[in-house]
């Protein structure tokens, strides 16, 4: 009969339960390894035909075994400007005459002049029994960075701390407005609510705790609250060792979280400290994807996926993503021995 998705899957795992069967997660698959794996084009159709593109990009999801769709559209590119956080670019807001002329007014019917038609697209290739997991991409931290720069941030904090708030608060106040409207027009697509906001590196945070807790994490509440309002449960993205402030964002109601790097901490030591009150997905280093032995790789997902049932909400896949550069043979084998294990 082939695989039956279920969406529900994903959403009870948000939700900190125990799902019928362990689900698949990726935050992302870069459409170069679709097209190596399912052996079709794909990249072409993204500007010729949207609706064959959904199609085709829905069908990998549901051959692999996965539940849901991985799906967003980012803020940062109808961001006038942006760039500073991904493409090394200079940030367009240096001081606060910058501030005060950028067009934060524009930019929510900016999001959806430029990304539309491809919700809409989406929901028309819907395979039976799937909805996405995802929605509106990027978070707080990174729309400041995308029209600062991290390092001008930096200096800002120093030199106007005024400024360095209204940036926060700004953002804050453009992208809630983005995802009401999105919840209203798209949010029947989704399952599970998520935005990526990496707040950390390889050691601590990328900006004080304290600056965190006072700037950022009060507007993801206000973000949070709009999904849960529509009835669905919030997973955050965030890299990085990011333990000093998780507390605080357990506090603003997340469900569930996802990232993890053998370097910070194990998947195991996410599941231990968070799982008796969040979903955890992840599992695999993406690290481990790209370069495990068949047989290593095999065991290192047997213990992972071991050790982390029976502690609550579990998705099992790559710790970050799947880019462009991971072997497709080693994608699969970590599809096959999940989908082994789950004995299909």
């Amino acid at each position: 009969m082939g695989f039956q998705p279920d969406y529900h899957n994903i959403q009870d795992a948000a939700y900190n339960l125990q799902p019928r069967r362990l689900p698949l997660y990726e935050h992302s698959v870069h459409p170069v390894v679709m097209e190596k794996v399912m052996g079709v084009e794909l990249i072409p159709l993204f500007q010729k035909d949207k609706d064959e593109y959904y199609k085709r990009y829905c069908a990998f999801f549901h051959e692999m075994g996965y539940d849901t769709v991985s799906f967003e559209c980012c803020i940062g590119p109808a961001m006038p400007g942006s760039g500073a956080l991904g493409s090394n670019k200079d940030g367009v807001i240096k001081e606060r005459k910058d501030f005060q002329e950028y067009p934060w007014t524009e930019i929510p019917d900016f999001y959806f002049k430029m990304y539309r038609a491809d919700f809409e697209a989406l929901r028309r290739q819907m395979p039976e029994g799937m909805k996405a997991v995802g929605g509106v991409g990027n978070g707080i931290f990174e729309c400041v960075q995308d029209v600062v720069g991290y390092e001008e941030l930096c200096y800002i904090r120093q030199d106007d701390p005024e400024l360095y708030a209204d940036l926060f608060q700004k953002v804050g106040q453009t992208n809630r407005k983005i995802w009401n409207r999105f919840l209203e027009e798209f949010g029947d697509i989704f399952c599970v609510c998520r935005f990526g906001d990496d707040l950390g590196f390889k050691s601590t945070t990328l900006l004080p705790p304290d600056d965190i807790r006072e700037h950022i994490l009060p507007l993801y509440k206000e973000i949070i609250d709009l999904v849960h309002q529509a009835g669905k449960p919030f997973l955050l993205h965030s890299c990085g060792c990011i333990f000093n402030v998780m507390e605080d964002i357990l506090a603003v109601g997340i469900n569930a979280k996802h990232s993890n790097e053998d370097q910070i901490a194990p998947f195991q030591e996410w599941v231990n400290r968070y799982g008796d009150r969040i979903g955890n997905f992840g599992g695999i280093d993406t690290d481990a994807v790209c370069r495990l032995p068949t047989r290593e790789m095999i065991d290192y997902i047997e213990n992972v996926i071991g050790q982390a049932q029976g502690h609550g909400g579990f998705a099992f896949g790559s710790g970050n993503s799947i880019p462009d550069y991971v072997p497709p043979e080693q994608y699969l084998t970590m599809i096959r021995t999940v989908r082994e294990i789950r004995g299909e």
